[in-house]
């Protein structure tokens, strides 16, 4: 079925998105979209939209937190199945002229448009998740050391594992799902030798469902549990769900990624499989980003968080997880090793 591309409030018709906006003005800031009061901050959603209960559902946190805070009534919008870089342009300025600031594209797809779009409204803030490419002085790049919170997964796993086999399920084939793998498997090798990493990825762009694809997952996952993993971490978005299933089905773990995946409502049935979650803080970035505009002190250019600033870290819900000396030990080790620079995680 088409995912349609939607304000995700109620208010006044916008022709060009085919979608509604509602105006809050509650703040009294300027935007640039003509003098209107600041309505609050507008989230892009990347493939796989809100409902992932991973990466997109992260930006949403952080959008609610602001709404809560600052009295905004913000806007998000879905992706459309198989859109261009001039969809998201169109999305990204009809958002700017409505009067919100910071519009934040979520996910390094909106990279092009953004660059695009900041340079006709200089007077928003403007951030993308996950890229690091534009350099603008009214541009926030939010970017994470997800290689860290990878390699602490990596740990647990290698502690966790009795087959000495563990699985990495990749979404798409791209650098930023590479240093997810790069750094699973460093920890990995690093905590137990011996101990064999079967990866894959489920698509070669992210055209092909490679983040939206739970039956891609599931697939994926069952043909590394049937080679022997029992422990699988899924960096792939909305893919993951179908990895969590596989691995519930089978008995064995899962390791989630971006979201505290053990806390997630829509797998709250899998949970019990759930060991840990890498996440990163991407609530945090958004969150953070409204307020630096709100204050009038808009954050710009890279914005990167690390285990050293808590923007990475890994779960600890799960009771099993949390009260296994034995891994938490080996955790925490991992953990300071990266903080002093002991421990030198690669991204690739």
């Amino acid at each position: 079925m088409r995912r349609v591309s939607r304000i995700a409030v109620a208010g006044v018709a916008t022709a060009a998105l085919a979608v509604t906006v509602s105006a809050c003005g509650s703040s009294s800031s300027e935007s640039a979209g003509g003098g209107k009061k600041n309505l609050g901050l507008a989230l892009a959603y990347d493939v796989g939209g809100k409902g992932d209960q991973s990466f997109n559902d992260a930006a949403t946190a952080g959008m609610e937190k602001a709404d809560k805070e600052f009295g905004y009534k913000s806007a998000a919008v879905e992706p459309q199945d198989g859109e261009s870089d001039a969809d998201k342009v169109q999305r990204l300025e009809t958002l700017a002229k409505q009067g919100y600031n910071p519009v934040i594209g979520v996910g390094f797809a909106y990279a092009p448009a953004v660059k695009e779009v900041a340079a006709k409204y200089p007077k928003v803030t403007f951030g993308i998740v996950d890229d690091d490419t534009i350099k603008a002085s009214n541009v926030a790049d939010l970017v994470f050391h997800e290689e860290q919170a990878s390699y602490l997964a990596g740990v647990a796993a290698a502690k966790t594992t009795k087959s000495n086999v563990v699985g990495f399920v990749g979404g798409v084939d791209v650098p930023l799902i590479h240093k997810f793998e790069a750094g699973f498997k460093q920890g990995v090798e690093d905590t137990k030798k011996g101990v064999k990493v079967k990866s894959q990825y489920l698509t070669e762009t992210a055209a092909e469902g490679g983040f939206a694809s739970p039956d891609k997952g599931e697939n994926a996952a069952n043909g590394q549990i049937d080679a022997g993993a029992d422990v699988v971490y899924a960096a792939a978005g909305l893919s993951g769900q179908g990895v969590i299933k596989a691995a519930a089905a089978h008995k064995i773990w899962a390791i989630g990624v971006d979201s505290d995946q053990y806390k997630q409502a829509a797998l709250a049935k899998y949970k019990d499989s759930i060991l840990t979650s890498a996440m990163k803080d991407v609530a945090g970035a958004v969150f953070n980003l409204a307020k630096s505009v709100k204050d009038g002190k808009p954050q710009t250019g890279e914005v990167r968080a690390s285990l050293a600033t808590g923007g990475v870290s890994l779960s600890e819900s799960n009771p099993v997880f949390k009260n296994n000396a034995d891994v938490q030990a080996a955790v925490k080790k991992a953990e300071e090793g990266i903080k002093n620079g002991t421990i030198k995680v690669k991204t690739s």
